[in-house]
């Protein structure tokens, strides 16, 4: 099919909007991923499990049952209770957190990557707003955005996780949380946040983005901002979404409401601002869905 003079100006828009994106951003190796894990404050309320050899809590609630009846009772049953306590401990520190954006992406990521620079940007103008920024605590794309909260005088949190290996949180976190298990923490991103903005990352960050579409699709939580931020990144997923998934009716075009892609930190910024102030249907004029129907 021909390119259009639309497609044509539709390009040079994203390219005056490029915050300079290389077809194969620096991402640290697995050696230098740990010995910038080695720089990271200690968090040793979470690091027992690796210090110990022992598995982590995750690890130990997911395990199938043991046979005998009674290693239930003093497993399972009891877990229960830390777990309930992850919720209170998460609901009462963030229980007076005004609005608030979760910034999620690669923890492999490093500072001279652009992708690194723009989340400090778009935290910075995020929280001269107002908002408080959230984050995984740990490095990379969350370091930089809690590095721009902290530098803009915002409220930086991180929500950092229990894992098989060292875990630390970085020097830019004022208000840490530590979770055992990765379902307790996610309510913690969905229920405090206005808006999510997903910058490139792995199977984590793909795991929160497709969880958050979910509950929007089914209706378990209001509509809020998804933000995909790197066209380049994300281009080939929004690609497969609509030739594949939409073209087969596995998914409707209203699905993907409030799915926006950009590479513009100004734009990304104005989206969630429009949508806190219940202009939604602003940003939904450069949503996903909206093209698609543009394209009808």
């Amino acid at each position: 099919m021909p390119r259009s003079n639309d497609d044509d100006k539709e390009q040079e828009n994203i390219a005056r909007r490029q915050v300079g994106v290389p077809r194969k951003p620096p991402t640290a190796s697995g050696e230098e991923l740990q010995a910038r894990n080695a720089a990271l404050k200690p968090n040793m309320t979470l690091n027992r499990a690796s210090r110990m050899g022992a598995p982590t809590e995750d690890e130990e609630l997911l395990r199938r049952p043991a046979p005998q009846p009674g290693d239930f009772t003093r497993s399972d049953t009891w877990r229960v209770l830390r777990i309930m306590g992850e919720f209170v401990n998460g609901f009462d520190t963030l229980a007076t957190l005004g609005a608030a954006v979760t910034m999620f992406g690669s923890a492999r990521i490093t500072h001279d990557d652009p992708m690194y620079k723009a989340a400090v940007q778009l935290a910075q103008m995020l929280a001269e707003k107002g908002f408080a920024i959230i984050t995984g605590g740990g490095p990379g794309i969350m370091e930089a955005a809690n590095k721009g909260a902290k530098e803009a005088s915002g409220i930086s949190i991180g929500c950092n996780i229990e894992l098989p290996f060292e875990q630390g949180t970085n020097q830019y976190v004022d208000i840490s949380i530590n979770f055992r298990y990765f379902f307790v923490r996610k309510t913690m991103f969905m229920k405090y946040s206005e808006a999510f903005v997903i910058f490139p990352g792995g199977f984590g960050t793909m795991d929160e983005l497709f969880e958050a579409l979910t509950l929007i699709q089914t209706g378990k939580v209001r509509n809020f901002p998804l933000i995909l931020f790197g066209s380049e990144y994300w281009g080939g997923l929004i690609a497969w979404i609509k030739e594949r998934m939409l073209v087969e009716k596995k998914i409707a075009a209203d699905d993907l409401k409030l799915l926006i892609m950009t590479d513009s930190v100004e734009e990304a910024c104005e989206h969630i601002v429009n949508c806190y102030e219940n202009r939604c249907w602003q940003a939904q004029q450069s949503s996903e869905a909206n093209k698609i129907q543009s394209e009808l």
